[in-house]
């Protein structure tokens, strides 16, 4: 029984691997990394800044903590960013945009919708204190006294 078990065969996941990545530091045959190197660095980073893995890179282990180490020195001299910012597009929800207005510009026929409650108690706060200003403006400079 324990003959059988070592008569398996090949791994299938052999074959998808079958090539090893070489890493660019043996490829450029870098002997020091250097933290001031931006570009080289800037080669192990994604594009929001993550630091690469090694199965990406083909790196050893050794080369890897070296990679690590120069751009947590660049990120620490501003050198390279801690995470760089990426924007994208999402599909818009229920006709309403970001802000809110609900003005998306492709349809005209929206009923203007009316103002929340906290808008509607500030506009209303508003209209008191500019009525009570200009009633107080229209005497004779005294103030409102009757």
């Amino acid at each position: 029984m324990a003959k059988a078990a070592a008569k398996r065969g090949k791994n299938k996941d052999n074959a998808r691997r079958s090539k090893k990545k070489i890493s660019i530091l043996t490829q450029e045959k870098v002997e020091y990394v250097d933290y001031k190197d931006v570009n080289l660095l800037r080669r192990f980073m994604s594009d929001r800044a993550k630091i690469r893995a090694r199965r990406v890179t083909g790196n050893d282990s050794q080369q890897q903590k070296e990679i690590a180490r120069a751009i947590k020195n660049a990120r620490e001299m501003a050198l390279l960013p801690y995470a760089n910012r990426v924007t994208t597009q999402r599909g818009g929800g229920r006709g309403r945009d970001r802000d809110g207005d609900g003005d998306r510009g492709d349809r005209g026929d929206r009923r203007e919708r009316p103002p929340r409650r906290e808008e509607a108690a500030t506009e209303l706060v508003l209209d008191t204190a500019t009525a009570g200003a200009t009633a107080s403006a229209g005497t004779n400079g005294e103030g409102a006294s009757e």
